[in-house]
């Protein structure tokens, strides 16, 4: 990358600033031995929440809830946030901050499972936005599955698209990358689909469902 567009990252990347539940959410993550969502894609989160005026999200790995209390600063009041995660002292900490976070009960489920049973047990075209920053193996499973869930109009943003920034090096071969380039081309490639990927973090992949 060259120094301007370093520079450029880096100062986009420390531009928002968050409160204590986000830095102790972020404390958590480290407890736990999760990366969470950087502060430029925490605040892209919210943003994009707020546009998309969703009132049904579903999240795809809970972390220690960074990303969930971002969504959620985004979603409507009256939007319900549905997290996923096998591990339950996750769900236990993402739970946590949003309670400090002042987010109602009501407004959030949490489920104990793995993605790809739990995904394809939830309704078709009955969410609004779906977030993925889950295990690179599973990412085709999770993507096919957000594109059935969401509702003509909803998005899809897929975290760590860029896979630290390995995806655009044709040198490089590891498994993660090669999943996360199969992800990219068959959601460019997907007629239901507008797509596009931003370099926020390390990379948001986003996609918007065709209204027919």
């Amino acid at each position: 990358m060259a120094a301007d567009k370093l520079s450029s990252w880096s100062y986009t990347e420390g531009l928002p600033a968050e409160d204590e539940v986000l830095l102790r959410a972020r404390d958590r993550s480290h407890e736990l031995g999760v990366t969470p969502v950087s502060q430029g894609v925490g605040a892209a989160l919210t943003v994009l929440a707020a546009g998309s005026k969703a009132q049904t999200a579903v999240e795809v790995g809970a972390g220690a809830g960074v990303s969930g209390v971002c969504l959620l600063r985004g979603l409507g009041p009256q939007s319900v946030l549905t997290t996923i995660d096998s591990d339950v002292d996750h769900l236990r900490t993402a739970r946590e901050a949003y309670a400090e976070a002042g987010v109602p009960s009501n407004r959030t489920r949490t489920i104990s499972g793995h993605a790809a049973d739990v995904l394809p047990r939830l309704t078709d075209a009955a969410y609004d936005l779906v977030f993925i920053d889950a295990d690179k193996p599973g990412l085709p499973l999770y993507v096919d599955q957000a594109v059935r869930l969401l509702k003509p109009g909803g998005m899809l943003i897929v975290n760590d698209a860029l896979d630290e920034d390995r995806v655009s090096d044709p040198a490089v071969r590891e498994s993660s990358t090669n999943v996360l380039r199969q992800v990219g081309r068959a959601v460019r490639d997907n007629d239901q689909l507008l797509s596009t990927v931003l370099p926020t973090g390390t990379g948001l992949l986003l996609a918007v469902k065709r209204r027919s």
